[in-house]
């Protein structure tokens, strides 16, 4: 499948999952198993085409909202396949006019020396129906063949989706080598991250994305591979062909600001009234920690969040899900029933990510009034990761407790 059929493709899965229509299936999927599955927004996550965030991988997913707060300067800290909340569908540039030879041609003009093939695009005019301007390459600069692509879209700037695809994602969440986010002199908010296409690495091929995102919401995306394709093609060099200087030059280039010129500034992104805040996530899930036990990460996002802690034996990642209406949802046997009419589900098993030795453990709990709160904990601090202990640093018993806690009923 051409780079930009995938692209489409991975764009149209990930803004379709956010439609609020298909919020409570999407969740039911995700949450049967305990957890949101940070790959909502592949964003989040940071493998794989070049607007799919997310995380999955990255989550969405970039999984920016998974951070812990910070978005400047070089980040060491983290998948979950992103995710990541997700950002919208990318909204279509209403008064943009590009070919797709235009976009192949403004994409080659800024790539160094070297032989392309396999150029492909999409544009904004008749026949071009995709929402989003893309082109693409297989770049041959003489160490071997790699795919370069960029996809210019449109987000609420101001939105928690927007910040997410400019925020280093954590490393509990996203494995990467280095990232890096700053604010330019125009406002601009900007993110260079060296990850993988594959979070286990089963295959070495990287994928090294650049984003821009400017203060009228235009979205300028990159992303490239040391493969001539971003999927089932065998690596060709050790890096990427763009050094970072290049890729943000690449995302920064002004053509990209005349193209979506005349894109209509994006209506302002909902949030979700019925799920607790991310901060409120955050703080409630860390005050609810066992004594002994060490902070060393932490992120979310509405609904959603996570902690990496260690008691001097080992990392180990806990995540909460909070969701109100999901009162006929399937728990995992055995099945309990407690007097207030709540119903527990408890489950252990491997994990599900690749991580060597990896358990994952969860209480699965739905209050009468149709709240879902899921409390996991893993033997890592990364599921992608081989397991650091032989079991979670919270037992059963504790992750039941955190489930139960009438908190996560009042949480705004």
């Amino acid at each position: 499948m051409p780079f930009e059929d995938q692209l489409g493709e991975a764009m149209r899965r990930t803004g379709d999952s956010f439609d609020p229509q298909d919020r409570s299936a999407l969740l039911d999927r995700s949450l049967r198993s305990g957890r949101r599955r940070l790959a909502r927004r592949r964003a989040a996550t940071v493998t794989g085409s070049v607007v799919a965030l997310a995380a999955v991988g990255f989550g969405g997913a970039w999984a920016g909202g998974l951070t812990d707060g910070s978005s400047g300067g070089s980040s060491s800290g983290s998948g979950a396949t992103a995710p990541v909340a997700a950002p919208p569908k990318p909204s279509l540039p209403d008064g943009v006019v590009v070919t797709s030879d235009q976009m192949i041609k403004n994409l080659k003009a800024l790539l160094p020396p070297g032989k392309t093939s396999q150029e492909t695009g999409r544009g904004t005019g008749p026949g071009d129906t995709f929402a989003s301007p893309t082109a693409s390459v297989v770049l041959d600069d003489g160490k071997g063949a790699a795919a370069v692509g960029i996809a210019l879209s449109t987000v609420d700037p101001a939105g928690q989706s927007a910040a997410q695809f400019v925020t280093c994602p954590s490393k509990a969440i996203v494995d990467y080598d280095q990232c890096a986010a700053e604010v330019l002199p125009d406002g601009s908010k900007y993110m260079f991250l060296q990850g993988y296409e594959y979070p286990d690495r089963h295959e070495e091929t990287k994928n090294w994305r650049a984003t821009l995102l400017t203060p009228k919401g235009v979205l300028v995306d990159a992303s490239e591979y040391n493969a001539p394709a971003e999927k089932g093609a065998t690596v060709s060099r050790v890096n990427p062909p763009l050094t970072g200087e290049r890729m943000k030059a690449l995302v920064t280039a002004e053509v990209w600001k005349q193209v979506m010129a005349g894109a209509k500034v994006p209506s302002r992104e909902r949030v979700p009234h019925d799920e607790p805040s991310a901060a409120a996530m955050q703080r409630e899930l860390t005050a609810s920690m066992p004594k002994g036990l060490t902070v060393e990460d932490k992120g979310g996002q509405s609904g959603y969040a996570f902690v990496v802690v260690n008691d001097g034996k080992g990392k180990s990642l806990v995540e909460i899900n909070v969701q109100p209406g999901m009162k006929d949802v399937p728990l995992p046997e055995p099945v309990s029933t407690l007097p207030d009419g709540t119903r527990v589900g408890e489950d252990k098993r491997p994990g599900e990510k690749g991580g060597a030795g990896v358990v994952w453990w969860t209480v699965d709990s739905v209050r009468s009034t149709g709240l879902r709160v899921v409390v996991s904990a893993f033997n890592t601090g990364n599921q992608n990761s081989p397991a650091t202990r032989e079991a979670p640093a919270l037992t059963m018993a504790q992750l039941r407790a955190i489930a139960l806690d009438k908190k996560w009923a009042m949480l705004r």
